[in-house]
């Protein structure tokens, strides 16, 4: 299916692996010019050559003011914006967690968003296809016990977006937010295992309890998330704005 997104300038944060890493070859797939930044040196080296990629840590606001000097010399311009960076955060229970910890995970599950997001608007106001797409999650509708710094930056993003939908609607810019659940791939696993150390049982109970909450008992994968993606930065998704869409096979709770 041609999405119309030919030439369309798109620049995607944490591209180098998982879910980023498909949502780059997506629009890369559908014509689109391609700029990406990650920590993560050896998977960025690992991209298409036609992929413009910078190093870049998007929590702190230098590297983003660099990463944006670069991507919009390379595209020339800027169409849509991923917000994909995201780290797991600690695991434990609030009063045993380190503050530094609590911060580093907001910093990069939230701050980095506007900090990518106040740069990217000016450009976007410039386009004839401008789209914002903001990673959230699944805690950030039902809460995540033991993991209450991921949850509150991910339901944080949820307001930046609902917000920035609100703002940006008379300018054209349109601004969603995904909601993945249970992932397929070595982060979700990280945390399954962590939880399931913090509780005390086998990962394959811990594994079982988080599919008990769901009606589709099957992983999500990153190419379903970039495909959600995909259409909502088409013109085909030109009149959704301020949604946060699940893709998490009908998740109820997450234990």
């Amino acid at each position: 299916m041609d999405m119309g997104l030919q030439g369309a300038r798109v620049l995607v944060t944490a591209g180098a692996n998982g879910i980023g890493r498909a949502v780059v070859e997506a629009f890369l797939a559908e014509g689109a010019q391609v700029f990406t930044c990650d920590v993560d040196d050896a998977g960025l080296a690992t991209l298409p050559p036609e992929v413009g990629h910078r190093r870049a840590d998007v929590a702190d606001r230098a590297q983003v003011a660099a990463l944006f000097e670069a991507a919009l010399a390379q595209l020339g311009g800027l169409d849509v914006l991923v917000n994909n960076a995201g780290i797991a955060g600690p695991t434990g229970r609030l009063e045993e967690i380190n503050p530094e910890d609590w911060d580093r995970c907001l910093e990069v599950c939230l701050s980095s968003q506007f900090n990518c997001a106040r740069l990217a608007i000016p450009h976007l106001k410039r386009s004839a296809n401008a789209s914002i797409v903001n990673l959230s999650s699944a805690a950030g509708k039902h809460g995540f016990g033991l993991r209450t710094p991921y949850a509150a930056a991910k339901w944080g993003v949820i307001g930046l977006t609902k917000s920035l939908a609100i703002e940006l609607g008379d300018d054209g810019i349109r601004v969603n937010a995904i909601l993945p659940g249970l992932v397929a791939g070595d982060r979700q696993r990280r945390v399954l295992e962590a939880k399931a150390q913090q509780r005390g049982i086998a990962f394959a109970e811990m594994e079982r309890q988080a599919f008990s909450f769901t009606s589709i008992k099957e992983y999500v994968t990153p190419q379903q998330l970039a495909d959600q993606i995909l259409f909502l930065a088409s013109p085909r998704g030109r009149t959704i704005s301020g949604q946060a869409i699940s893709v998490d096979g009908d998740t109820r709770m997450l234990s």
